[in-house]
């Protein structure tokens, strides 16, 4: 039978303790983010439709951002027993310098418009955490400035040849000028994608005011009174900025760029030459051949073209063909410390990380790319203690089962579909 009592209120205190109220607002609600989704939920409600849906949508249908993302979740990882591992070590060498995490920020276009802090706030968090900080040709902060925020760390620039070359290779520079170390040129934008979120919701640069937009940013007056209050947006390329984002990238993008452009683009700059937007073996071992010092397997986040493969997909075979003449690298779909451990584990030697960057930036500016830097730090260090392995070197193909959804269909099935579909082309070209 349970015997019953009367509290006794110094028993109470000692099982019970109160927590102290957070009274700074930001702090608070970046704490209670324990995940990037969550940071997405914060960074959706304190950010106008239009520039959130510019960060969180993709190309037509969305379904290569779709597929990369569920890529990852159908991932089972395959953990040793009894193999301590309690002084985990997440740091590794990429491209001939340090990084205390496996992964960097990516490159990210018209950051300023998402939160004002901008490139600002993501090269100084880079720099305090000790990893790589990527600022695109269409960054809304200048590569001097971006030097000074980050003095002491890892900077690297990502390159668009435009149609003008001359605005180009000053860029490379001014990049190596800065300190720079390495730079990513991009080679799947040679127009832009169809960005369907972009055109219903009018996004331009600069910002169009409708009566839609308007009635939006009532309820988010914060973002209107920093765009408004803070210096003017400063790109780190275009003279003009007057249009969607659409029409300034086919604007100023040469869709003619060849493995020329990349041999002009290797004599220009002395640091690490990585080709970013690689989708296939092929072209993998071609930029292999052309002495580049890495690739980064890419599907530009999905905004490019639909469909396209998906980079963690092709990561194993891609690792197999050259990863032992280049450093090969991946971006897309990560969204937690666990997609960069799978990464990792198939043979990627780096990741990037372009939308959980701006969702904690969206959140709470440079404390909330803190919060997904520590977010993302906690799994990565949580996950493969888990697996039994103390360092990145330990982690293994064995550790990881990429599970399988989409299924091609097989080459023989192809060719026969080839030989009915011929007679009848012929058939129809007699008519």
């Amino acid at each position: 039978m349970v015997q019953r009592q009367l509290p006794n209120p110094a028993e109470l205190l000692e099982l019970m303790s109160f927590k102290k109220p957070e009274l700074n607002g930001r702090k608070r609600r970046l704490d209670a983010a324990l995940t990037i989704a969550d940071l997405r939920t914060i960074a959706k409600r304190r950010t106008p439709k239009a520039a959130f849906d510019y960060t969180d949508g993709a190309a037509e249908g969305e379904l290569s951002l779709t597929r990369a993302r569920q890529a990852f979740e159908d991932i089972e990882f395959h953990p040793d027993i009894l193999r301590p591992a309690a002084n985990v070590d997440t740091s590794t060498t990429i491209l001939g310098g340090p990084s205390a995490l496996p992964f960097g920020i990516a490159p990210t276009g018209f950051t300023r418009l998402m939160q004002t802090e901008g490139e600002s706030a993501g090269a100084s968090a880079a720099g305090a955490a000790g990893i790589p900080f990527t600022l695109s040709t269409l960054g809304t902060t200048s590569i001097e400035n971006v030097k000074k925020a980050n003095p002491h760390g890892r900077n690297w620039f990502q390159l668009y040849v435009m149609r003008e070359r001359e605005i180009s290779y000053g860029l490379v520079r001014r990049a190596a000028e800065a300190g720079f170390d390495t730079l990513q040129f991009t080679v799947d934008t040679p127009i832009a994608g169809a960005r369907l979120r972009d055109k219903r919701n009018g996004f331009s640069i600069p910002p169009q005011l409708t009566l839609g937009t308007i009635v939006n940013a009532i309820p988010r007056p914060w973002w209107w009174i920093d765009f408004l209050t803070t210096p003017k947006l400063e790109f780190a390329s275009l003279s003009t900025t007057g249009g969607t984002v659409g029409e300034l990238l086919n604007a100023a993008m040469d869709p003619t760029i060849s493995f020329d452009d990349l041999a002009i683009i290797r004599d220009l700059f002395p640091g690490n030459i990585v080709v970013k937007g690689v989708q296939n073996v092929e072209d993998s071992k071609r930029l292999i051949d052309a002495g580049v010092d890495g690739i980064i397997l890419s599907n530009h986040g999905g905004r490019q073209l639909d469909r396209a493969p998906i980079p963690f997909h092709l990561l194993p075979q891609v690792v197999r063909e050259v990863g032992k003449d280049a450093t090969v690298m991946i971006d897309t779909g990560i969204m937690n410390g666990a997609d960069i451990v799978a990464s990792v584990a198939l043979g990627a030697k780096f990741t990037l990380i372009g939308r959980a960057y701006l969702y904690g930036l969206m959140a709470g500016g440079r404390e909330g790319v803190d919060r997904t830097i520590a977010i993302l730090r906690s799994e990565i260090e949580r996950t493969m203690a888990l697996l039994g392995v103390s360092t990145l070197a330990e982690l293994e193909p064995r550790h990881v089962t990429q599970l399988t959804r989409l299924v091609p269909v097989s080459a023989s099935v192809q060719a026969a579909a080839a030989t009915v579909r011929a007679p009848r082309a012929r058939a129809a070209a007699k008519v």
